[in-house]
């Protein structure tokens, strides 16, 4: 034969046995003290709170025929009645199996009926947010004008989904979850009642498994009592449960603040590895947060000196000192999220390993203290016609140089040349950040080829996500002082544009080259580098090159008067440094 649960065995027997809801017990008490009983009643709360205990207290203190003020008695045939489950007149109803609208219908043919045993008939519906609304529209009238010896009692954890014009006829009464402090002590009353010995922290730590739930935190104890042990200890307690120590939290935390992500997935793989369920370890974690939080952001040290060791207080002071307030922020709600997440999902402990990783690797972008984020440069004018392996290095042109020349070397817009793209695009916007000029040939390909992997490596040290972005991509060009990279995808090139990386990125180029340098990156396949060629025709009428007149919107160069060779024209030269393409058009 079953043994009887401790918590119904434990179950309240009068209004001063329940524990965390005097504001309830009191109200109801008084109203029985002045005969002002309500005709219909809303229990709200989290589970395991005491609602229907309540309503249960209340059922017999309106029957209760003991002598004396003090209601229930607990010892006249009503009260034990009641206690043992036989009152007739007491109907307890399940909403979420008896939900339809024809049980409420047999509900009200019931109703006129009078009680035979009690003075007043007692309908505790439990979980009545579950009724459907044909339900709920054939209850309201008989709820709104019930006869008078009938008392209904509503109980549910989701008051939101029951219609307003229930509530409206209720008298309404929120439950909260008990203390901390308040569960441990019964659950240690239980404890010597049941002559069982059990260590102080192994009762701290049920009732803070208990989530505010005085049944859950008895169910958890009536469970550690088949162990097999003469003493609960804490360690048995967390090993039933599944949890894990907290020398594995804080570690897990250590490795959260240094941004070490080898570390903290090993500690992940091992806790799981070792028995221990995800989702617990993955609350506890939250709790630790929360409680650095509460450090971080004000007295938490009052809040958490009831459930957290002094010991474990000190070193998540000393952790807390080491993480902003942002970043602690955003990792909390990161593995909250997770512990959400983890129900749906098929591999436990991704949730948590994700969560882990996007904390370290994304806080590394935003929360950066060796650099701050700059706007990106400049793309300048090529001074040289580069191609993909290296950066063409020629003198400078004499003072010789047509007006037009002059005009593209200082960056503005030639007149004569409104076509001619490589212009135009070195004009769009002023820098955002005065740089030194860069002469020409100062970077060639072959330097920053042969530097990349340095260049990965400083970006490592600043920013480990662009890092990462900055691994997927392929080095295929330098112009001038522009270094220019493929992407195999547009997100990837647009993750990479992003005014922030961008900035790393240049950055980390200038540094290990040694010369201010600009970055873009383009998608597979649309990078050209620039020709070399060296004969092309001369400039028509005047030797002034008008494009316009050639139709090329491409900035080709064509003309009709005799060729001339590229290192003769010094215009031609600028020209050709721009990206321009030479036709012979006869």
């Amino acid at each position: 034969m079953a043994t009887q649960a401790l918590y119904r065995k434990w179950r309240s027997r009068t209004f001063e046995e329940v524990i965390g809801q005097d504001h309830v017990t009191r109200t109801l008490r008084n109203a029985l003290a002045k005969e002002r009983v309500a005709h219909a009643y809303l229990f709200t709360g989290p589970r395991g709170t005491g609602k229907t205990t309540t309503a249960r207290l209340l059922a017999k203190a309106v029957n209760c025929v003991g002598e004396g003020d003090n209601k229930p008695c607990g010892e006249c045939r009503i009260c034990q009645a009641v206690d043992e489950g036989r009152l007739l007149d007491m109907i307890e109803i399940d909403a979420a199996s008896n939900r339809g609208i024809d049980e409420i219908r047999d509900l009200r043919e019931k109703v006129g009926f009078r009680p035979g045993e009690a003075r007043v008939k007692f309908y505790i519906i439990d979980e009545v947010h579950m009724l459907t609304d044909p339900a709920f529209n054939a209850l309201l009238k008989t709820l709104e004008e019930p006869p008078p010896h009938v008392i209904f009692v509503l109980a549910t954890t989701e008051p939101h989904k029951i219609p307003a014009t229930i509530v409206s006829r209720c008298q309404r009464f929120d439950f909260r979850r008990i203390p901390l402090t308040d569960i441990t002590a019964w659950l240690a009353h239980i404890a010597e009642e049941e002559d069982l010995m059990v260590e102080p922290a192994a009762l701290e730590y049920i009732a803070r498994q208990a989530g505010g739930s005085m049944r859950d935190a008895i169910s958890l104890l009536d469970q550690l009592t088949a162990y097999g042990s003469d003493t609960i200890t804490l360690t048995q307690v967390q090993t039933v449960l599944g949890a894990v120590a907290s020398q594995a939290v804080m570690e897990l935390a250590d490795s959260l603040i240094e941004g070490d992500l080898a570390r903290g997935l090993d500690v992940i793989d091992r806790v799981i590895g070792d028995g221990a369920e995800p989702r617990q370890f993955t609350r506890e974690f939250v709790e630790y947060l929360r409680g650095m939080l509460l450090l971080k952001m004000g007295d938490g040290a009052g809040l958490l000196r009831a459930s957290v060791p002094d010991e474990t207080l000190e070193h998540m002071k000393e952790q807390a000192t080491r993480l902003s307030p942002r970043a602690l922020l955003r990792a909390t709600r990161l593995f909250n999220a997770a512990a959400l997440e983890m129900k749906v999902g098929f591999l436990p402990q991704l949730p948590l390993e994700l969560a882990f990783v996007e904390a370290v690797v994304d806080e590394s972008v935003t929360e950066s203290p060796a650099v701050s984020p700059r706007a990106p440069a400049e793309k300048k004018t090529p001074a040289a016609a580069p191609s993909s392996a290296q950066t063409l290095k020629e003198p400078a042109p004499s003072a010789v140089a047509s007006e037009p020349a002059q005009q593209v070397q200082s960056g503005s817009r030639p007149p004569s040349s409104a076509s001619a793209p490589a212009v135009k695009e070195a004009s769009t916007q002023p820098p955002a950040s005065p740089t030194p000029p860069v002469e020409a040939g100062d970077i060639s390909f072959d330097v920053v080829s042969e530097k990349w992997q340095d260049i990965l490596a400083q970006l490592r040290q600043t920013n480990k996500m662009v890092e990462a972005l900055m691994r997927s991509v392929s080095l295929v060009g330098v112009e001038g002082n522009s270094v220019v990279a493929e992407a195999q995808s547009d997100l990837l090139r647009g993750r990479i544009e992003q005014p922030n990386s961008k900035s790393y990125v240049e950055q980390a180029i200038s540094q290990v080259i040694g010369v201010s340098a600009s970055f873009r990156c383009v998608l597979k396949g649309e990078y050209r580098a620039h020709p070399q060629s060296t004969a092309v025709p001369g400039p028509s009428s005047g030797g002034e090159t008008n494009q316009a007149e050639s139709g090329s919107s491409s900035g080709t160069v064509s003309g009709d008067s005799d060729e001339v060779t590229s290192e003769e024209d010094p215009m031609l030269q600028e020209a050709l440094s721009l990206g321009a393409e030479i036709k012979n058009e006869d």
